[in-house]
């Protein structure tokens, strides 16, 4: 049905387009190279026989980072990476990170036929790669169109994905059908794919990249550094996790709670969207708490609250908590932000009961005892006041989260397997 969606596409646009430009004004950082949204490429170099060029699209920045080792791994058997992103944080790590690296950065066209069909005739790939929730019907249409295979890694699907293609299956079966391999995160994710109609043979469960991630680890010399520049006293350290509106209240609650009870900690909130300070600053006024946002530098003195309010240093942060509170994950949030970081770096991890976009990962982390998931927010306040208070249950869910870890590493090495191979068959043809 891809001329009904080609037949669609430009009136969606024009009426949601006033949402969509509201909501990048406010996030900030779209204007620059705003052409390449409707299709204009950067200056990539000529196609050199012989050498593969893949056309890697990540959305955000938890996507760009993820992969950090595909991109390395790539370079080093001579091959060529275009890589786009959706977001305006996306594309500023994505170029800090994969400059020098990669032919070049820029920003994924509109899923237009006449964007994406500019775009395609300027990179040229041998192969498209998607990753996570991607899934671009016009993308994969100019791909079989050119013979082009197209792969979904760390392919996940949430509740309210699932929700709405089992109630347009009939459009979103030939969609699935243009995917040449699907690499799915998880057997619960694998069989969501195969009942939307991802044939067995083109289906594989590889794991999820983002446990692969290799994490620079702090000494105690730059944690100690890390934590003046942040406010932070010398207590514990409560660390909300890419919180979400409201759940700030929650961690301030539970933070005010614990020194009530004679713990000696500071709270440190990671907002998932930092364009959100200036609610976070008037929030934080108004508690009549000391704070200082990340942002400005160094802080001048010690601070009850600190704001890591940049972009691309959650895992940095991470390193300093004592607990970990995962945002998106108290109603009305919902989906839930990732626990692999935290659970990498072995620190307890909280979050509440609104986890669907990472179901099976925060299920296993609490069946293994290195989480622990909560019904509503009072219970969510109250277990993170009752572990700042017991060393050793944090201790143990420590280990736990390390020793989790360990057993569901090795998804980069099988999709790199799988690529490989695409890429071999691709040039034997």
């Amino acid at each position: 049905m891809l001329w009904l969606y080609r037949l669609l596409f430009l009136p969606v646009l024009l009426v949601s387009a006033p949402f969509y430009l509201r909501r990048m004004q406010k996030r900030g950082g779209y204007g620059e190279h705003f052409g390449q949204r409707f299709g204009r490429v950067p200056t990539l170099p000529p196609r050199r026989p012989g050498v593969p060029r893949i056309w890697l699209q990540a959305v955000s920045v938890g996507e760009v980072l993820a992969i950090a080792p595909l991109v390395a791994a790539w370079r080093a058997d001579g091959v060529e990476v275009y890589l786009t992103t959706t977001t305006s944080t996306g594309y500023r790590v994505a170029v800090e990170r994969y400059r020098g690296q990669v032919l070049a950065v820029g920003y994924f066209p509109l899923d237009g036929w006449l964007f994406s069909a500019r775009a395609w005739r300027q990179v040229q790939p041998d192969l498209a790669v998607l990753t996570e929730g991607e899934r671009w019907p016009e993308h994969m249409a100019q791909a079989q169109r050119r013979g082009v295979p197209v792969i979904a890694i760390n392919a996940r699907m949430s509740d309210r994905s699932l929700r709405r293609m089992r109630r347009w299956r009939w459009a979103v079966q030939p969609m699935m059908g243009a995917l040449t391999r699907v690499l799915a995160s998880s057997a619960h994710d694998a069989e969501r794919f195969r009942e939307l109609g991802v044939p067995p043979e083109r289906l594989m469960t590889t794991g999820n990249l983002k446990l692969d991630v290799t994490i620079e680890t702090l000494d105690a010399v730059a944690k100690a550094k890390l934590r003046r520049e942040l406010g932070l006293r010398g207590g514990l350290v409560l660390v909300g996790s890419s919180t979400w509106q409201g759940e700030e209240e929650m961690l301030l609650q539970a933070w005010r709670a614990a020194r009530a009870e004679g713990v000696d900690c500071s709270l440190l909130i990671v907002p998932r969207h930092a364009e959100r300070r200036a609610a976070l600053v008037a929030q934080l006024e108004a508690a009549r708490v000391s704070f200082h946002l990340r942002s400005r530098g160094a802080a001048p003195a010690e601070v009850d609250v600190a704001v890591g309010d940049t972009t691309g240093e959650l895992s940095r942060l991470v390193q300093l908590a004592d607990l970990v509170f995962i945002g998106k994950s108290l109603p009305p949030n919902e989906g839930g932000q990732t626990p692999v970081e935290s659970a990498a770096l072995g620190k307890p991890i909280v979050f509440g009961p609104a986890m669907s976009n990472f179901r099976v990962i925060s299920a296993e982390l609490v069946a293994a005892g290195a989480a622990w998931q909560g019904n509503d927010r009072a219970a969510v306040a109250g277990k993170l006041v009752t572990l700042l208070q017991d060393e050793a249950q944090r201790a143990t869910m420590a280990r736990a989260a390390i020793e989790w870890h360990r057993a569901n590493v090795g998804a980069m090495g099988r999709t790199l397997a799988v690529i490989r191979d695409e890429l071999a068959r691709g040039r034997r043809n």
